[in-house]
C-alpha cells in the first residue's frame, strides 16, 4: 500500500500537468485568435477614432492679382482668418469624433467653414477692389475637403497644426442653396446661445429695407440674394426643428446660427458687390448679418 502511493501520486501530478498544459495551450490560441480579430477586423475603427483626417482647403494667396497698397493689411487679416478657419475645423474634427451620423462632417464642419471662407474671400476682393479691378471667381476656392487617411490633399493649404474649416459645395456668385419657404426675417437682438431642447424660431434682421436705391443692372442679382437669405432662415428653422436633443448648450450657437450668419455675410457682400459696380457700394450692412432664437 505504501508503495502504491508515490505512483499514485505521480500519476495524478502528470495528469494535472496535462491538463493545465492544455488549458493553457487553449488560452494562447485564443489570444491569438482574437489578437488577429482585432489587428484585422478593428484596426479600420481604431485608427478612425485615432485619426479622423484632415481638412485641406485651396490655397488662395497665389490666385490673387497684385494687391494694392492700401488693401494689404485687410487682405493679410482675412488671409489670417482663412488659416484659423482650418485650424479650428481641424480641432473641431479631433473633438467631435463619434457623433453624428455619416453625413455629421459634411453638415456640421466642411459646410459650415465652406461658409466661412466665402465671406473671408468676398472681403479679400472686395478690399482689393476698392482701388483697383475686383478679383472675380475666388469663390471657387471655399470648398475645402477631407483627407482621411490625414495627409492634405495636393496643392490644397492644411492649417499648420490643425487646419481651418470646411464647406458643402462650393457657392457660386450667384447664392447658395435652392430657395424655399420665406420664413420671414424679423428683427432681432441677443445671443443665440441657448439649447435646442425646446425648439423655437430664428429671427434675423430685413436686409431689404437698409439697401439704397438699387440699380436697374443690379436688381436681379440682389432679388437672388434676398431670397437667399430667406431660404438661409428657412433652412436654419427646418435644422433647429431635426436637430432637437442634440449637443450640448452650445450646440444651437455654434452649428446653426453660426453657420448661418455666415452665410448671410456672404449673401449681403454679394448684394453690396452687385450695387457697387455701377452706384456707390453699401457699407455697413455685415451688422445685419447675426440672427437670434426666440423661444
Amino acid at each position: 500500500m505504501s508503495r502504491a502511493l508515490p505512483k499514485y501520486s505521480k500519476r495524478r501530478v502528470g495528469f494535472i500537468g496535462g491538463a493545465a498544459a492544455v488549458a493553457l495551450s487553449g488560452a494562447v490560441i485564443a489570444g491569438s485568435a482574437l489578437a488577429g480579430e482585432s489587428s484585422d477586423g478593428n484596426d479600420a475603427n481604431v485608427r478612425t477614432l485615432a485619426g479622423p483626417g484632415t481638412i485641406s482647403c485651396p490655397d488662395v494667396t497665389p490666385e490673387l492679382p497684385a494687391i494694392p497698397a492700401s488693401a494689404q493689411a485687410e487682405v493679410d487679416r482675412n488671409l489670417g482668418q482663412l488659416d484659423t478657419q482650418i485650424a479650428e475645423a481641424n480641432r473641431r474634427l479631433v473633438d467631435t469624433v463619434g457623433q453624428g451620423g455619416p453625413d455629421f462632417v459634411q453638415n456640421a464642419i466642411l459646410g459650415p467653414l465652406e461658409d466661412k471662407r466665402v465671406a473671408a474671400i468676398n472681403r479679400i476682393a472686395t478690399a482689393i477692389g476698392r482701388t483697383a479691378e475686383r478679383p472675380a471667381g475666388l469663390d471657387s476656392l471655399a470648398a475645402c475637403t477631407l483627407n482621411a487617411e490625414g495627409a492634405a490633399d495636393a496643392g490644397g493649404e492644411t492649417g499648420g497644426d490643425g487646419g481651418g474649416e470646411a464647406t458643402v459645395p462650393p457657392a457660386d456668385e450667384t447664392g447658395q442653396g435652392a430657395g424655399q419657404d420665406d420664413a420671414g426675417q424679423e428683427g432681432g437682438n441677443g445671443a443665440g446661445d441657448a439649447g435646442n431642447a425646446g425648439v423655437g424660431t430664428i429671427s434675423c434682421p430685413d436686409v431689404a429695407p437698409e439697401l439704397p436705391a438699387i440699380p436697374a443692372s443690379a436688381r436681379a442679382e440682389v432679388d437672388r440674394n434676398l431670397g437667399q437669405l430667406d431660404t438661409q432662415i428657412a433652412e436654419a428653422n427646418r435644422r433647429l426643428v431635426d436637430t432637437v436633443g442634440q449637443g450640448g448648450p452650445n450646440f444651437v450657437q455654434n452649428a446653426i446660427l453660426g453657420p448661418l450668419e455666415d452665410k448671410r455675410v456672404a449673401a449681403i457682400n454679394r448684394i453690396a458687390t452687385a450695387i457697387g459696380r455701377t452706384a456707390e457700394r453699401p457699407a455697413g450692412l455685415d451688422s445685419l448679418a447675426a440672427c437670434t432664437l426666440t423661444k
